[in-house]
């Protein structure tokens, strides 16, 4: 196989990095069954943070970051997957400890990768991405804890991003009612009710009071952001509630009681997408390639880009000036 460009991250000094273009072969990629042509991926915050050196998130250097992809199998030793066959791959920790989509070509380990489902084009499964495969792993964790449209309405914090965006989609495709808490109120007003979001409520003017316990407001909530806004939550959701931890944009610390927990029944739900149980993807896939294929892809998508226009997106998603997911064309098929 001839060589093609790869963005790749270099570490060539401590505590910082370099993201450039260069042509690398497969046997520069990390180990792996199969090797496939990418279509598509996307820029979720995790791969903002590894091309800007904003974060640690790269696990050794050099690497491919990209922590998704969609294309077609090139080659495989794997008797699962033959070349031709359309895939795709998101967490399973590439573009983190693997070389991951950010590359016209990925080699990657066949237990990561997941058949394009009927339902779906190559374009669409990077639509949804990562961020929208984490948004429908917490509608079924709150859908198998009980969560039901009847106990109230699912704030959903960092709404404008892509998680958020699919998460307003996805609950309100499920019927439950969505209050869109942001910090761009007034901003993205008609972005996030063009999502289905029922309520748009700014996060600066939330009066939430620091009891343990304040008035319960939302039956549920999706939460993108940690810190004092997660806080808040576990003080304002709702008997046997249920809250789906997922980012950490504002804060990584959590400081609260067990007041909500053991006074309310409020629970609190771990995302963790990256190692999600193989049958839990595929079951999450088929969904969202049918009852829960999100409704409004062409407004969560907000931006289509080219792999040479990565590192300038990457910094506007960390700049904070992005609206909904920016998908990255790589050789574009379907």
């Amino acid at each position: 196989m001839t060589s093609f460009t790869a963005l790749r991250v270099h570490s060539p000094e401590k505590n910082h990095t370099e993201a450039r273009f260069e042509p690398l072969d497969v046997d520069a990629l990390s180990p792996g069954e199969v090797v496939v042509r990418v279509a598509w991926t996307g820029i979720n915050y995790k791969d903002a943070l590894a091309v800007t050196g904003k974060g640690r998130i790269l696990k050794g250097f050099p690497k491919v970051p990209g922590i998704d992809l969609a294309g077609h199998v090139e080659s495989s030793s794997d008797p699962r997957y033959q070349p031709g066959d359309a895939v795709l791959v998101t967490g399973c920790n590439i573009g983190e400890v693997y070389d991951g989509g950010y590359a016209e070509v990925a080699r990657v380990a066949a237990d990561s990768i997941i058949r394009k489902p009927d339902g779906l084009t190559l374009r669409e499964t990077m639509a949804i991405g990562t961020a929208g495969f984490t948004a429908a792993f917490a509608l079924r964790r709150m859908l198998e804890n009980h969560q039901a449209p009847e106990m109230g309405p699912i704030a959903v914090t960092g709404p404008t991003g892509g998680v958020g965006s699919v998460a307003i989609d996805l609950f309100k495709r499920a019927g439950f009612t969505v209050h869109a808490i942001t910090g761009k109120a007034g901003k993205a007003d008609d972005y996030l009710q063009a999502l289905g979001a029922d309520e748009v409520v700014s996060r600066q003017s939330l009066a939430v009071g620091s009891k343990p316990l304040e008035s319960a407001v939302w039956g549920g909530a999706v939460d993108n952001l940690g810190g004092d806004t997660l806080a808040m939550l576990t003080r304002t959701v709702k008997p046997w509630g249920n809250i789906a931890s997922i980012g950490l944009a504002q804060s990584h610390e959590l400081t609260t009681t067990v007041m909500p927990f053991i006074l309310r029944g409020v629970s609190l739900l771990g995302i963790h997408s990256v190692e999600c149980p193989r049958a839990w993807r595929e079951d999450i896939w088929a969904k969202l390639a049918g009852a829960w294929k999100p409704r409004v892809l062409d407004r969560i998508v907000t931006r289509e880009i080219a792999l040479k226009d990565l590192p300038a997106a990457c910094e506007d998603l960390i700049a904070g000036t992005v609206t909904g997911r920016t998908l990255v064309r790589v050789s574009g098929a379907e």
